[in-house]
């Protein structure tokens, strides 16, 4: 049964090429040797291709090449197919020590030889071919690295290895390599390469490992996940995976612990073909992505045939590829690898799942217009790998062992049919508009945060200088009232000072009248006594009045001076506060009050300094209102051109951030305009394809219905023209059958002239060719050694110009014609023709051809109908000759020709017919698939009756058939896949072995003895060979055998059975 593989054991996926690789088959001095194969150089990238070969709408796929140069693009998508030959390992040696190997590589050339048998080869051309010293790195460098390059550069890409399973597959895509570097395969260095040509900042390198175990998808990094569906895109074909792990790679060594994890987790076996058999498909998927830029304008104007505006905008354009590193499981034959049980079930999931794909394989290389690739989930994954759009490179391993020849055949047929395929390869780019869209989405969201931010500081400046105003408001409220409570102060003094001024007023009037009335009774009294002194009074008195009176004049003056500067304070008062009008009324008549008190005042100096005092007063506290007042007036001007000037400046920046938020919308707009032209566009683009589509379906019909028609009136006419030519062909008819039947009669006579000119001994035409050749060395299962007739020189002579009389008359009258002949009514036609077949029998190239056109078919009815005793022994011969192909071995069985042949020996005594028929039984018995129906059929059991007829040929053909049986039962033995008593053992044919060991033919004896060697290493047959003194007999042979192989082989055998040897 199969098991999972033990993380702790050397990954199965680096198995070798086989289990014990000489240390030379993989010499490092080959890794400087340079690869001389001719595969297509990588395409170029996008850089270096010029601007015209752009696809002019968003290019979703390109194709590799210009139009111009049909028969570049047709070998650049042909699948590459190189070969790998394995070198020997000890099974090999030992068992294939006496044969050569059955290829021969000319890597020079490119070409491999493929051996038949000694004499004859096919030769096949590859792109590369690798010898078994060819190292790791080279083949990845051969095989797998252009296809590595074109997947850097936007193409899918597949690297698959095919073969027989034990042949090194594993080992030449997933070796690991952990201690020797040199020794890493196709999956490490491929990872490599793509790591370092990507960059971990813009691009993206994404693994998936799958296995296909027993038609189930299982996900080797997560084995819980079974049996994972897969889908395709009906629109593009795309094969998806949506259920499988995908890992993003960091490094190589990241990827080296996913592999290891991979490796243990897929499913291998102990086969008899190889120690570490893989018994499911590993699929390695590595998903790249590359982003490149590409100018905005030049797409609008592409899709839309217009220039958009739109400077410095870059759209992200992204490669999306795929690579497939495909390891298939080994084709394996039940009867070789010893499969049962669950290992049983297994290689039939396996060979059925590689059989589809080899059914996709030819049809595409046939094309075929139907690709059966839904027959299997293999099929399904490779769709795009094998006629689709992916670069492929496939690398077939084979082996060097004779024993295999028809599974080296098979793969080497397998990668011929695959160099037939070419894919259409296409570059995948798409424009990232979603990357686009979330960028200017996050500038949008940066934008609208800035404007937030901006509004929210405007806000604040705004409250603050809406707190700032309040509080100026309320300070110049505050200004306000302490400005009317010192008006209504300066008011209560002036009241109070006009009130003191009237008292004054009042006591200088009296005085006055005080001073007039003593002045009137002083100039009454004095009069008379002081007329001298009143002259000098009076002048003393005038020029005091004089002084008064300058003095009142500068008084004026001053009073002047003073209602000027009330005026202009009045004005200043106008200008700022209207409320203060009613106090400038007051003040106002205030001035005029002291406009009359300084008229009033000429005579009073004490009341003109009590004018003045209150005057300066006054005066000094309209000057220190004008100054707090102007003060204020300043501080408030600057603080308002301040505020006005911020006020200014954040409305510039709103209105500056409202204008970037409308260009940024604008671009918004436009990219949502080109997404919505883009979808309307492909659309309509898909719109207009199924229109054509549909007009050309019309046109077709339309086409087809014409062509009916004009091919309806050509029937017509030709119906009228054959009515006609009729008559004249009936009569041309009538001429060439008897014109037939004069070839008819010429041929029987040419073939009745070999007749004439043949000895009577017609024994001559079945010895051409020794039928019984030795197929242990050529492919086929279970020949022991060639045996021929000798000859005389004399005879040889002969049967030269006999084989160029009978060729001549095979080209001039042809096979068909001739396998005709055989069912003539004629005796002697019959004759010749079956002794023309089967001398035609014994060469290896007529045998296919004599098979196709019914020639066996027709022998074994000779067989059966025939009574002539020449007819019979050399259609026997005949038959005897087409057993030496195994596949004609199988088509004989299965249409009875042994029970034919068996019934042929029963009714005849002829001993040329016997060794015939014993010689095609002999043949039949090399092959062990055919053992049962042999004893079945009664063949066996001839054989050994014609023991009896004592004729040495025959005694030796039967020895030869024994021989043939017994080994092939013995290798069935050593591989573990037969178990039981030998069926030879129930017809006797022991006894007749042990009594014909000392038979005096050399041959004879030789085939006797290596019959009861094989029979003896069955330890099932040990108690017959004790009972019948057959283990007396064996240690003989090992003494005295006149062959030293022989002698060797039987004390081999006496070794390993310590039951024999101690008997």
């Amino acid at each position: 049964m199969a098991t999972v593989r033990a993380s702790q054991r050397p990954s199965a996926s680096e198995k070798p090429l086989h289990n014990h690789i000489p240390s030379h088959s993989l010499s490092k001095s080959l890794n400087n040797t340079p690869s001389n194969h001719h595969s297509t150089p990588p395409p170029r990238s996008s850089k270096d291709r010029p601007a015209s070969s752009r696809r002019s709408v968003t290019p979703n796929s390109r194709t590799l090449s210009n139009n111009s140069n049909n028969n570049d693009d047709e070998d650049s998508g042909r699948v590459r197919v190189a070969v790998r030959l394995r070198p020997r390992n000890a099974e090999d040696l030992v068992l294939d020590a006496d044969f050569a190997d059955c290829v021969e590589l000319q890597p020079e050339l490119k070409r491999l030889k493929l051996r038949k048998n000694n004499w004859s080869s096919e030769s096949y051309r590859f792109d590369e071919v690798f010898t078994e010293t060819a190292s790791q790195r080279r083949v990845y460098e051969v095989v797998a690295k252009p296809v590595v390059e074109s997947v850097l550069d936007g193409y899918n890409g597949t690297i698959m290895a095919y073969g027989q399973t034990g042949t090194g597959k594993t080992y030449t895509v997933g070796r690991l390599g952990k201690e020797d570097a040199s020794e890493r395969g196709i999956m490490v260095r491929a990872l490599e390469d793509i790591i370092a040509g990507t960059s971990l900042s813009s691009d993206g390198v994404e693994v998936s490992y799958l296995q296909l175990y027993m038609e189930s998808i299982q996900d080797l990094f997560a084995p819980e996940k079974i049996n994972i569906p897969v889908y395709e895109d009906s629109k593009t074909g795309e094969v998806s995976l949506p259920g499988a792990t995908v890992v993003k790679v960091r490094d190589l060594d990241h990827f080296l612990e996913l592999l290891q994890v991979g490796e243990a987790n897929r499913h291998a076996a102990n086969t008899k073909l190889n120690t570490e058999s893989s018994r499911s498909h590993a699929i390695l998927m590595v998903y790249v992505r590359r982003s490149i830029q590409e100018n905005v304008n030049e797409i609008t104007s592409q899709q839309k045939g217009t220039r958009t505006d739109l400077p410095g905008s870059n759209i992200p354009i992204v490669r999306k590829s795929k690579l497939l590193i495909v390891d298939l499981a080994g084709s394996e034959r039940i009867d070789k690898s010893g499969s049962e049980g669950a290992l049983l079930e297994e290689a039939k999931f396996i060979n059925l799942s590689l059989t589809s794909l080899g059914k996709c394989i030819n049809a595409l290389a046939e094309n075929s217009p139907h690709i059966p690739t839904r027959d299997s989930k293999l099929t399904r994954l490779l769709r795009d790998s094998f006629g689709g759009s992916a670069k492929t490179s496939l690398i077939v391993t084979i082996g060097p062992s004779a024993r295999h020849h028809a599974e080296t055949t098979s793969t080497i047929m397998f990668g011929q049919r695959a160099m037939k395929i070419v894919n259409m390869v296409k570059l995948k780019e798409e424009y990232d508009y979603e990357s686009l869209c979330r960028k200017l989405e996050t500038q949008v969201d940066q934008l609208i945060a800035e404007i937030e931010r901006q509004q929210k500081i405007q806000e604040n400046d705004k409250n603050e200088l809406e707190k700032q105003l309040r509080g100026y408001c309320n300070s110049f409220d505050e200004e306000k009232k302490n400005l009317v409570t010192q008006v209504e102060d300066l008011t209560a003094e002036i009241e109070k000072q006009q009130k003191l001024r009237e008292n004054d007023k009042y006591e200088f009037e009296k005085q006055l009248r005080e001073y007039q009335d003593s002045y009137d009774e002083a100039r009454k009294h004095l009069a008379s006594r002081c007329e001298k002194v009143l002259v000098d009074t009076t002048q003393m008195y005038e020029k005091k009045i004089s002084e008064l009176m300058k003095q009142i004049d500068i008084e004026c003056i001053r009073s002047e001076s003073a209602e000027e500067q009330l005026d202009i304070m009045k004005k200043l008062v106008n200008d700022h506060e209207k409320t203060i009008k009613m106090y400038e009324t007051k003040i106002a008549e205030l001035i005029k009050q002291l406009d009359i008190e300084c008229t009033c005042s000429e005579s009073a100096e004490e009341q003109l300094s009590v004018m003045k005092k209150g005057m300066n007063d006054h005066q000094r506290s309209m000057k220190q209102y004008e100054v707090e007042n102007s003060m204020y007036q300043k501080a408030l001007a600057d603080t308002t051109q301040l505020y006005e000037k911020k006020i200014a400046e954040l409305n510039k920046k709103v209105e500056d951030e409202h204008t970037r938020l409308e260009v940024v919308q604008e671009e918004l707009d436009l990219t949502k305009k080109l997404l919505n032209d883009y979808e309307n566009s492909v659309q309509e683009q898909n719109e207009i394809n199924e229109l054509r589509v549909k007009l050309q379906e019309m046109y077709q019909l339309h086409e087809s219905t014409v062509n009916e028609l004009q091919s309806l009136k050509s029937e017509f006419k030709n119906l009228l023209d054959e009515k006609e030519r009729m008559s004249e062909e009936i009569q041309g008819a009538r001429q060439r059958l008897l014109v037939e039947e004069k070839q008819r009669k010429a041929l029987e006579y040419e073939l009745v002239k070999p007749k004439k000119t043949a000895p009577e001994n017609e024994d001559d035409f079945e010895d051409k060719k020794p039928y019984v050749k030795d197929y242990v060395g050529k492919g086929s299962p279970g020949a022991v050694t060639s045996m021929g007739l000798r000859r005389s020189n004399q005879s040889r002579d002969v049967q030269s110009g006999q084989r160029a009389t009978i060729a001549k008359i095979c080209d001039e009258v042809g096979l068909p014609k001739i396998v005709q002949l055989l069912t003539s009514e004629d005796p002697d036609v019959q004759i010749h023709a079956v002794k023309v077949v089967a001398n035609l029998a014994a060469e290896d190239i007529n045998q296919e051809k004599i098979v196709e056109e019914g020639g066996l078919d027709a022998l074994l009815s000779l067989l059966q109908s025939s009574q002539n005793p020449t007819i019979l022994r050399v259609a026997s011969g005949a038959i005897a000759n087409l057993a030496m192909n195994e596949m004609n071995q199988g088509l004989i069985m299965s249409r009875g020709g042994a029970r034919l042949l068996a019934k042929t020996a029963a009714r005849t005594d002829d001993p040329q017919t016997l060794r015939m028929v014993a010689g095609a039984l002999g043949n039949l018995c090399g092959n062990e698939k055919l053992h049962v129906m042999l004893k079945e059929d009664g063949a066996i059991k001839t054989l050994l009756e014609m023991v009896k007829s004592g004729n040495g040929d025959v005694i030796a053909q039967i020895a030869r058939g024994l021989a043939n049986f017994a080994k092939c039962e013995s290798r069935g033995i050593f591989h573990g896949y037969r178990k039981g008593r030998s069926l030879l053992m129930d017809e006797g044919a022991l006894q007749w072995l042990i009594s014909s060991c000392t038979i005096s033919s050399a041959s004879t004896r030789r085939h006797v003895e290596l019959a009861l060697c094989h029979l003896a290493q069955n330890e099932d047959n040990t108690r017959d060979f004790i009972t019948s003194g057959g283990a007396k007999e064996l240690v003989r042979i090992s003494v005295e055998s006149s062959r030293e192989d022989i002698c060797n082989l039987a004390k081999k055998t006496l070794k390993l059975n310590p039951k024999l040897q101690a008997d």
